[in-house]
């Protein structure tokens, strides 16, 4: 017992042990004026680390992954076909610089196109018919608690979440919540294997 205390005194010329993961993040993140929120897990070892990971926050455009997987779910029923023809129309076009935005009216794109959208370039225009498609907020959030989630919840454009679009804005969401979103899509329960398939994708 005395050698193995021994063994653990630095010798000389010894590495100084790396700081944690945790102690890293903690680090980064006291500097900041303002709330942090951080969640991380290896999904082989399990080994986490956490900063207020349980936390409310406003999603951004991270609300586009939910969107998604409602989305899909619709597919995967047969109530959308994800390489159905839509027509677009100028009445859709959310300001800024969204590239389904200069589309000319009339215009035909494929559903799949206009779900790549939204999440490749985070196109809001894209994301806003998405979120229709999908059934509305209302639906997408009816997905989110079926997935497993009671915090992520779209906010915008939904009836009864008047008073949390005012705090967060089109949509709030956790740090453990939106990493575990994205582990359904690698573990293959996005919904289904197929959604989870094509989410990926």
């Amino acid at each position: 017992a005395f050698a193995a205390a021994c063994s653990s005194v630095p010798t000389a010329g010894a590495p100084t042990p790396r700081p944690s993961l945790q102690t890293q993040l903690e680090a980064l993140a006291s500097p900041f004026h303002g709330k942090v929120g951080i969640y991380v897990r290896h999904l082989v070892t399990g080994e986490e680390a956490a900063i207020a990971a349980d936390d409310t926050f406003p999603t951004a455009s991270m609300i586009k992954v939910p969107i998604l997987g409602a989305l899909l779910a619709k597919v995967d029923r047969g109530e959308l076909d994800y390489h159905q023809d839509l027509t677009y129309t100028k009445n859709r076009l959310y300001a800024g610089e969204d590239l389904l935005g200069a589309f000319a009216e009339g215009e035909k794109v494929v559903l799949a196109k206009v779900a790549m959208l939204m999440i490749t370039t985070s196109d809001n225009t894209a994301a806003l018919w998405c979120q229709e498609l999908a059934g509305t907020g209302t639906a997408i959030n009816e997905w989110l608690a079926a997935q497993g989630m009671t915090t992520t919840r779209v906010n915008s454009r939904t009836p009864g979440r008047e008073a949390a679009r005012t705090q967060f804005g089109w949509g709030q969401t956790s740090p453990r919540e939106m990493a575990e979103l994205l582990v359904q899509m690698r573990k293959g329960t996005f919904g289904t294997p197929a959604a989870s398939e094509e989410a990926l994708r």
